[in-house]
């Protein structure tokens, strides 16, 4: 078989793999979500295939996901479908906004422990979700025989996927474990949950369909705040996703041409009746340790969900949630960074903090709340850091005064440094400030230097800053000379 004949049919058996993961997981998200199971299935057909088609990373998986449906859970409880709906709609155009304004490289400024902590996170939240699957129908947790099995062909799936690698690598391990566990059952006719138990999957084509609601402000003031929250939510789990197979892969994405991607996405979407999406870290691992790595895998996922609806769903509802319980606790396992644990102990204590810490917050609360924090717990550490490199040598002039050589970046947390390094009262008339091996980079440093020549000038002496860099020499004449016109401070 040729390379290229091979790759093709390599990423549409990763496509059918990955396919059949996203059926229970969409179906579960709706349902949270308190809505109809084929939204989120229509809405993981189209968002797979388009952002496939149409996205900037191959190999990514994106689809109707939990972190999204999360967000809207009151929207749909208080408003009812059709505003969640106009959502999905407001939000897909944020993101594609997003995207042409060229914002999406902004996640090349996520600090590498934030990307460790979304990644364990996620695993812990992936893990936690299929705990789903152990739930009696009637309510309360499986026991007695019923559990025993769940867990006894959960360990076969499992199994199924650690141990053909080394087999043979002709099937993905993902795909061959769904299709062996499916027949143990059906061959031993044993009574365990199935797809079809959490809800019907048949269904006809999604037809074009406006939200049904008054468009007024009052429903833009409703739908906008969600709309804007799933929005974030979205690129920020896709970009980090994105980033995340950039490295299994040794590859670059386009950032921004998948926000476009997944703004449309999310627009056709909600036209048709799906569910709003983004980049789903779990699907995505299964694809690409299935050997999808191109678009081919992803639009195979999307097209075939659509037919599942359209044809298959007899046979797809009979496939074992142990299944796919079994696949996803593997994907799990995978995804955790679990190299990062021994590492914690030899990391600066920032750093630690903030895997720790975007982990923590992430199962618990959101990602895009746990993101904002680990950045700023690193942008905090940064400054505290960067601040504590300011240093001065002070030398003593042939002409009674003092020279002080300033060394470092001067920006709002080190200024208070640089005032502590100055001995006002007992240096001499004159003193020189040589800028030569230091950066002005804010207003709080050009307000700082200001200050410091008031105090100079309250003593009687003069306070000279020389050589400065034309950059750091404009924005001092510039910040300073307005301050000075005010009374406030002098020209450099």
């Amino acid at each position: 078989m040729s390379p290229s004949a091979l790759s093709v049919r390599q990423n549409l058996l990763a496509g059918l793999t990955t396919a059949f993961a996203l059926v229970p997981e969409a179906m579960a998200f709706a349902l949270v979500a308190h809505l109809n199971p084929l939204m989120g299935l229509y809405g993981a057909a189209i968002i797979a295939a388009l952002t496939a088609a149409f996205g900037g990373r191959p190999g990514m998986i994106s689809g109707a996901a939990g972190s999204m449906a999360v967000v809207i859970v009151a929207l749909v409880v208080q408003h009812g479908s059709e505003y969640f709906l106009l959502t999905v709609l407001l939000g897909g155009l944020i993101q594609f906004l997003f995207g042409v304004l060229r914002l999406g490289k902004l996640v090349r400024m996520i600090p590498h422990p934030v990307m460790l902590g979304f990644v364990n996170g996620l695993a812990i939240v992936i893990a936690g979700s299929q705990l789903e699957h152990l739930h009696a129908p009637g309510g309360g947790w499986l026991t007695g025989n019923a559990l025993y099995l769940m867990l006894a062909l959960a360990l076969v799936a499992m199994l199924v996927v650690y141990l053909l690698p080394r087999l043979t690598r002709v099937v993905p391990s993902a795909l061959a474990s769904i299709v062996i566990v499916s027949l143990i059952v059906h061959l031993f006719g044993l009574p365990t949950r199935a797809v079809g138990d959490i809800a019907s999957i048949k269904g006809g084509l999604p037809l074009l369909h406006w939200p049904q609601v008054p468009l007024t402000l009052d429903t833009l003031k409703i739908v906008f705040p969600y709309a804007l929250v799933m929005a974030m939510v979205g690129l920020l789990e896709t970009l980090l996703t994105l980033n995340l197979v950039d490295e299994i892969t040794a590859t670059e994405g386009q950032p921004n041409r998948e926000c476009m991607a997944l703004g449309a996405a999310n627009v056709v979407s909600g036209l048709f009746g799906g569910m709003g999406g983004c980049a789903m870290i779990g699907q995505t691992m299964i694809n690409l340790t299935s050997g999808g790595r191109t678009r081919l895998s992803g639009i195979t996922a999307g097209v075939l969900v659509m037919c599942f609806v359209l044809f298959l769903s007899p046979l797809i509802e009979r496939i074992p949630l142990a299944a796919l319980f079994g696949v996803m606790l593997v994907v799990a396992q995978k995804t955790f960074a679990w190299g990062s644990v021994p590492l914690l102990r030899r990391l600066p204590l920032s750093d630690a903090l903030t895997i720790v810490a975007v982990t923590v917050i992430t199962v618990l609360a959101n990602l895009a709340t746990a993101v904002l924090c680990g950045v700023l717990i690193s942008a905090i550490a940064f400054a505290w850091k960067h601040a504590d490199r300011l240093s001065v040598n002070r030398e003593d002039l042939p002409n009674g005064g003092r020279r002080y050589l300033l060394r470092g970046t001067v920006y709002f947390a080190a200024t208070s440094r640089l005032m502590a390094m100055f001995d006002v009262e007992n240096d001499p008339v004159y003193v020189e400030l040589d800028c030569s091996g230091a950066h002005l980079e804010d207003h709080s440093a050009v307000e700082a230097i200001e200050a410091l020549r008031r105090r100079y000038a309250q003593q009687g002496k003069q306070l000279h800053v020389t050589r400065l860099n034309d950059a750091c020499e404009t924005l001092l004449m510039r910040v300073g000379g307005a301050e000075a016109s005010s009374g406030t401070g002098g020209h450099a």
